[in-house]
């Protein structure tokens, strides 16, 4: 089962190496937010391999860790949109 988080873990960590490349060297700003996107889904995915391990107290971490990538993505939404003119 060890063999198996390490395995996990090393991919997670390939990923976030990846989308933080990508959030550098990104052309636009849609593809930023979602290499963002990408990373907190990383950083929840490690935390909850950690958790797996025995450390519960990083369970609720990584619950808020998801609700902020969640309103970071909405924030980005609203503030891509076109203003409307009445």
């Amino acid at each position: 089962m060890a063999d198996f988080l390490f395995a996990a873990a090393a991919f997670v960590l390939l990923v976030v190496a990846a989308g933080l490349i990508r959030i550098l060297r990104g052309p636009g700003d849609a593809e930023r937010m979602m290499a963002a996107q990408l990373l907190g889904s990383g950083g929840i995915a490690a935390l909850l391999l950690s958790a797996s391990n025995g450390a519960a107290a990083v369970t609720d971490v990584a619950l808020i860790l998801a609700l902020l990538a969640a309103f970071a993505s909405i924030m980005f939404v609203k503030g891509a949109r076109p203003a409307r003119r009445p």
